[in-house]
């Protein structure tokens, strides 16, 4: 059979035909399965029969169940039901009594059923109480059943009953050839669509994490499953098909319906668990749509409060993603907490004890995890630093890029990326050249020592006169200088200039240093700073300027 569509879409027709060979497949194990050799059997009270302790075995014939045997203490239903077996092939492989002529009578026993002459089986009044029908009917039920099997045994096994099985197991090969010719030829194809339908849903989602989430890795992660579930599905055909044609021969009947039975019955199992967890399904994804729609929600709540549409007191602009990011994650955890009871398994024994598991694993190694978490909470509610300002944290100096819940990430002055946990952030000291606190600025200073000899005024006046030589230390207000110490042989003068440009400190601070040296090597000053041990005889200061050219490496 084709549709409109499957003619131009030949992975399409491959889908079909996969769909409806299952679905055949499916129909032969339900007629091929069989009940467990001794599982008890519940029938109405009676005074002589008791439910829970009678065993019960199928009699089966080329693999088909005939009915349904009782056990005794004496005579276990297995071994019973063996002997029917036994009796009725040897019936139906006599090749000489071509006729058949089974009968039912009655005996001290119970009914007795025969098959010319010879008896099957005995159906007693316990037989009848198990059935819940009259002793006879019960017999003449059963003396059909064995009748039926032993002309269909015979039919099976002659020259047009082989021939009609033999054309059956060509039928099937064709259909798997054909199966198989569209698995080897589209297998790629669709796992390669997967892949790229995949990949277009995720590109989105790659960019709103900012390649948190990779669409390539999902794509190709898709696509393996895709192909993986392809082989899986075609390897369970492949199973079906060797054991069909196996059930297309008498002889081989009775195996094929054991192999049947070992795939069929795990694949019936989940699909009647699959049918009892739709409600709880049904329920999840109603839980999951009006999380979304939450979601959503809040999200373009939160939005037109960073557009400034809506106002809320002293509500920060900088709060507003970290306050959305906490929200989000309620919402996420509530809707884990609702869904939990509907989860499929949630109830057992196992699942519960792999949530504890998970859970003790959680709490055992996620302490500096949510200390970090809670310590980046606070960083962002604080904000002690923002983006781009210039911050120093330990002997760490740069700027800030990016706060982010767990930690926040700085590029230092060495053009370093360094990531700092916010525990850290949250526990050592900030200082933030970029704050500015009075309107004046931050305050740039250094400190020389220079000896006692030198007039302390004119001092003064070379490092006011390097202060304002010095590119971004503001000229009001005016620098001033500050006497730090009276060393045991120099002063210690600190020059304080005031700055706007806390970004830019290192450069600054690197130009006032050079000033300092050029002014008082002008005015023929030495500077003692670090160390000093003695008068020189002569200055420590450059007698000649630097003509700009530099000494070749000698060959």
């Amino acid at each position: 059979m084709t549709t409109a569509s499957g003619t131009s879409r030949p992975a399409f027709i491959l889908c079909h035909l996969i769909a409806g060979f299952v679905l055949l497949v499916g129909g032969v194990c339900a007629q091929a399965q069989t009940e467990d050799h001794s599982v008890p059997f519940t029938v109405g009270p009676t005074e002589d029969y008791d439910p829970d302790v009678v065993r019960v075995a199928p009699v089966e014939i080329d693999g088909h169940q005939l009915f349904l045997v009782r056990g005794m203490s004496s005579l276990p239903a297995r071994e019973r039901a063996d002997e029917v077996e036994q009796r009725i092939l040897k019936i139906a492989q006599t090749d000489a009594i071509r006729d058949l002529h089974v009968a039912v009578k009655e005996n001290e026993f119970g009914t007795a059923i025969l098959a010319n002459g010879q008896i099957m089986t005995v159906v007693t009044h316990a037989d009848s109480a198990m059935e819940g029908m009259e002793r006879t009917l019960v017999a003449a039920v059963q003396a059909e059943a064995i009748e039926r099997a032993i002309l269909n045994y015979r039919q099976s096994r002659t020259s047009t009953g082989l021939m009609d099985s033999a054309m059956v197991a060509l039928g099937w090969t064709a259909g798997f050839l054909v199966v198989t010719l569209l698995f080897v030829r589209f297998r790629k194809r669709l796992a390669a669509r997967a892949g790229a339908q995949a990949r277009t849903w995720f590109d989105p989602v790659e960019k709103a994490t900012q390649s948190a989430v990779k669409g390539q890795a999902v794509a190709q992660l898709v696509q393996y499953l895709a192909n993986l579930a392809l082989w899986i599905i075609y390897l369970v055909l492949l199973y079906y098909f060797l054991s069909i044609i196996l059930l297309s021969f008498a002889e081989t009947r009775a195996t094929a319906a054991i192999l049947i039975a070992y795939v069929s019955e795990p694949i019936l199992t989940v699909l009647s668990g699959l049918w009892t967890i739709i409600p709880k399904i049904v329920t999840l994804v109603l839980i999951f749509i009006v999380t979304r729609f939450v979601l959503r929600g809040l999200k373009v709540f939160f939005e037109n409060i960073a557009a400034g549409n809506l106002t809320s007191g002293e509500f920060q602009p900088h709060w507003v993603k970290p306050t959305f990011l906490i929200a989000r994650v309620v919402v996420i955890v509530v809707a884990i907490a609702l869904s939990y009871p509907f989860i499929p398994g949630s109830d057992t024994t196992a699942f519960q004890g792999l949530t504890i598991l998970a859970g003790i694993m959680v709490s055992l190694g996620s302490n500096s995890v949510i200390s970090n978490v809670m310590a980046g909470l606070f960083v962002l509610y604080r904000r002690s630093a923002n983006v781009g300002d210039r911050i120093k944290v330990g002997d760490v100096v740069g700027d800030v890029i990016e706060v982010r819940i767990m930690e926040t990430l700085i590029k230092s002055i060495k053009n370093e990326m360094i990531s700092i946990p916010n525990s850290q952030l949250l526990s050592s000291q900030v200082v933030n050249y970029s704050h500015k606190i009075d309107g004046r600025g931050l305050i740039v200073h250094t400190t020389i020592g220079i000896r006692y000899e030198e007039p302390p005024e004119k001092i003064i006046a070379m490092l006011i006169q390097a202060a304002h030589a010095t590119q971004g230390l503001k000229k009001s207000p005016e620098p001033f200088v500050l006497w730090n110490a009276l060393g045991e042989f120099s002063i210690q003068y600190e020059i304080n200039a005031f700055t706007n440009r806390g970004s830019s400190l290192q450069v600054i601070l690197s130009d006032l240093h050079r000033n300092i040296v050029e002014v008082f090597n002008a005015n023929g000053t030495q500077i003692m700073t670090p160390r000093y041990d003695t008068d020189p005889e002569t200055p420590k200061i450059p007698d000649e300027t630097w003509q700009g050219s530099l000494v070749s490496k000698p060959e």
